[in-house]
Parts: structure tokens; C-alpha cells; sequence
């Protein structure tokens, strides 16, 4: 595992690196590295030059398809949903609409009503919003170009330039935050969860009654989900850091 380990910040290595930065002695270092070979975990090129072998990409297939998201972020959701006492929601893309597709309620009297299955617009609502705002950029400009924004809640957004701009701030502080956009009276706050390779997997939001949602509670609640859309994130295995602020 040292010697393997070198290659997660080198593309190849010759013998020498390998020798030089692991601190292996040079005689255990190519009987280990003859190993790794005939097990396929290296291969060596014309060169004479280690890299890892197609069988991490065989492996690496296997986890990333037999990985549910909502299995990995259950924990981390019912750990928000008692901290904070919202409804939290597990958004996913589907074409140009957000879906739901994994709800904890909450045992709170006065709370939002929504159910695993719902669709949104991309345009519309925290959970669709921070899909949209972290879609590759060919494909947001391609729906933008496209879509015919219309009016659903009281703070819908329907004009284009406000859009942008909100997209804009998504990615740049990580977390979206809507008011009234899809039912009257209601607010989401929702923050991206990223896969192992970095692509946006999915959005974590809470959401509920537009009273619990003040601004003197919003600067904790941001931070909450933000982190805890972080710690699913790094169960995916995605290795950037948080966004800021």
C-alpha cells in the first residue's frame, strides 16, 4: 500500500522515484513492485515507467455503480433532520426538472407537506436551483437559452437576468436559498452534494414554514447543511475542500 499510495500524486513513476520516495530498500522495492504487477495493480510501459493498472478502473467501476446515494447520506440526513427539526430532502436531476428522491419529515406541528417523486423546474426552488447552478456549463446555458421561466409561488423567479445572478452566487458561496417559489409560505435552503469525481450528485436541502426561516437562524442553518452536504460529498469520495464562505 506505500508503494501504491505514491501514485495517487504521480501520473508514473521509474523505479528510482519509487525507491527514493517511498524509503523502501531497492531489493524489497522491485520484489514488491514484480508483485503488484502480476496481480495487475501496475503496469510498466516502453520506458520502463510505473503507472497503476486497468484494474483499479475495474474496481473503481464497481464501487461507483453498486454506491446509492441515499443509503450513504441516510445517516447524515437524520442526523440534520433532529438537529434542526425541518423536513430534509434529497434532490436529484431529471432531464430539466428536480426530483425528489429521499424525504425525512419532521414531528413538527406546523410543517411542509412533500413526498419522494415530486418534480420542480430547474429554475424554481432551492433543491432545482443548486442543480441547475452547478450543471456544466454547456448544459446550463443550453437549458437557459431554452426555458420560459413562469410564474409558480409569489418569489418565483421569472426574470432572466435575476436568474444569473443567483446562479452566479450559488456557486460562488455553495448554497442556494428560496423564499415562496413553489408554494407561498414555504422556504428550502439547499446546498450541492459531489461525487467522487466531482460532478454534482445531488442537492441536500431543508425546508419548511417561511417563519422558521429568519434571518437571525439562516447564518446556522447555511452552515449546517453546507457541512453536512460536505461530509456526504466525501463519502462519495470527493477530495475538494468545502466551498466558502
Amino acid at each position: 500500500m506505500d508503494l501504491l499510495n505514491l501514485f495517487l500524486n504521480h501520473n508514473k513513476l521509474a523505479m528510482n522515484d519509487i525507491i527514493r520516495l517511498s524509503g523502501v530498500p531497492k531489493s524489497s522495492a522491485h520484489r514488491m513492485v514484480g508483485s503488484l504487477m502480476d496481480m495487475g495493480f501496475l503496469t510498466k510501459d516502453a520506458d520502463g515507467v510505473y503507472a497503476l493498472g486497468l484494474l483499479f478502473l475495474q474496481f473503481g467501476n464497481l464501487v461507483a455503480e453498486r454506491l446509492d446515494i441515499r443509503n450513504v447520506a441516510a445517516p447524515a440526513m437524520l442526523r440534520l433532520r433532529d438537529a434542526i427539526d425541518e423536513a430534509v430532502h434529497l434532490a436529484v436531476r431529471d432531464g430539466d426538472f428536480s426530483m425528489y428522491v429521499e424525504k425525512l419529515d419532521t414531528d413538527h406541528p406546523v410543517r411542509l407537506f412533500t413526498k419522494i417523486g415530486r418534480k420542480a423546474p430547474l429554475y424554481a426552488g432551492a433543491s432545482s436551483r443548486i442543480l441547475l447552478a452547478f450543471m456544466p456549463d454547456a448544459e446550463r446555458e443550453r437549458y437557459l437559452s431554452e426555458v420560459r421561466l413562469e410564474k409558480i409561488g409569489d418569489g418565483t423567479i421569472v426574470s432572466m437576468d435575476k436568474l444569473r445572478e443567483t446562479l452566479a452566487l450559488t456557486r460562488k458561496t455553495g448554497y442556494s436559498f428560496s423564499r415562496s417559489e413553489l408554494e407561498n409560505y414555504t422556504a428550502e435552503l439547499c446546498a450541492p452534494i459531489f461525487d467522487h469525481a466531482g460532478r454534482m450528485a445531488a442537492g441536500l436541502s431543508i425546508a419548511g414554514p417561511e417563519v422558521r426561516f429568519g434571518e437571525d437562524r439562516l447564518p446556522e442553518l447555511i452552515r449546517t447543511v453546507k457541512q453536512t452536504a460536505h461530509d456526504i460529498s466525501r463519502k462519495l469520495g470527493y477530495a475538494g475542500p468545502p466551498i466558502a464562505p
